[in-house]
């Protein structure tokens, strides 16, 4: 498998063996989690940008369909009262929600909510 690879404008051939496909891990656990967070996010009326949803997986956050009624309950409040950017607060959770869009943009649970500054939002729920 003969190429060639480009550094600092010089082309160097590439030898046999020193490119490699990036190994994927893929375990049961980390299937089923993303699966359950798939099915979850599907219940939502708000979308999940890609940094919630990798926060999300990061951080092992999962919800349940009441908390995903909760927090669409939460985006729905928060519209009604003309806020475009809200802080969704439930029980050690927390979503920071683009109303407008209706997108999460992130989320944070347990003790990455302590002490953290929460910018950029014109409201919060609680729910």
């Amino acid at each position: 498998m003969g190429g060639v690879n480009k550094v600092n404008n010089h082309i160097i051939p590439v030898s046999q063996g020193m490119v490699r496909q990036p190994r994927i891990v893929d375990t049961q656990e980390e299937k089923s989690f993303k699966e359950a967070l798939d099915i979850a996010a599907k219940q939502l009326d708000v979308n999940l940008s890609k940094h919630a949803l990798l926060r999300m997986m990061d951080r092992k956050i999962q919800l349940d369909s009441s908390q995903v009624e909760r927090l669409n309950a939460g985006v729905n409040r928060a519209r009604g009262k003309g806020i475009s950017d809200t802080l969704v607060l439930m029980d050690d959770k927390v979503f920071v929600v683009n109303v407008r869009s209706s997108t999460v943009i992130t989320a944070a649970e347990g003790k990455d909510i302590k002490e953290r500054v929460f910018t950029n939002i014109d409201g919060a729920v609680i729910v």
